[in-house]
């Protein structure tokens, strides 16, 4: 049931990411159309639900909504989820690859460095307390690559597009951006 499903707009957009349970209403009413189904691959595998009436709904992985639904351009937020998203939870100093980070100010805040997609990067604890609140130049530092904000924003969440990518079937789906994540770099 934890199961997540892309959900598309109805010129194949990526709109949302939402659970099996509320895929399958939507598929129900008539409002999404199945595109993919969960272990549609090997079909020993697939599951499906029953309805009342009897019908068996396949557990969908990609929907498509039958009527377009117009969204303004979302904007893309600052914030600890979306910067460990565009950084692919990976230490900008030693390349760390963890969940458990933090955020460091390039420049720090004392010197003047601002809240910014340029200023900000993920950083394990380690090298966190290692560079403390001194410029990159006086603790020997250096950074695997420069911060900046994303080109790109989708309606999803940038941390659900990240993940997203993780699936082979949602790939055909979800637009190529090497500035997001790291993942297609």
């Amino acid at each position: 049931m934890g199961q997540e499903v892309l959900v598309l707009n109805s010129d194949y957009e990526p709109l949302n990411v939402c659970n099996v349970r509320r895929a399958i209403v939507l598929v129900y009413l008539g409002k999404a159309d199945i595109l993919h189904t969960h272990g549609e691959e090997d079909t020993r595998t697939a599951e499906a639900w029953f309805t009342a009436e009897g019908q068996s709904i396949a557990h969908p992985s990609v929907v498509k909504l039958r009527q377009h639904v117009r969204r303004p351009l979302p904007e893309l937020k600052l914030s600890r989820r979306s910067i460990f998203a565009r950084d692919n939870y990976t230490c900008q100093y030693c390349g760390q690859v963890s969940k458990e980070l933090t955020i460091d100010h390039v420049v720090p805040k004392h010197n003047g460095g601002p809240m910014s997609w340029e200023n900000l990067v993920a950083c394990c604890r380690r090298c966190n307390t290692r560079k403390g609140d001194k410029p990159l130049e006086k603790c020997g530092m250096k950074l695997t690559r420069q911060p900046r904000r994303p080109r790109y924003t989708p309606y999803i969440a940038l941390n659900k597009y990240v993940s997203g990518t993780r699936h082979a079937v949602w790939r055909d789906y979800l637009p190529i951006f090497s500035d997001v994540g790291g993942v297609f770099q």
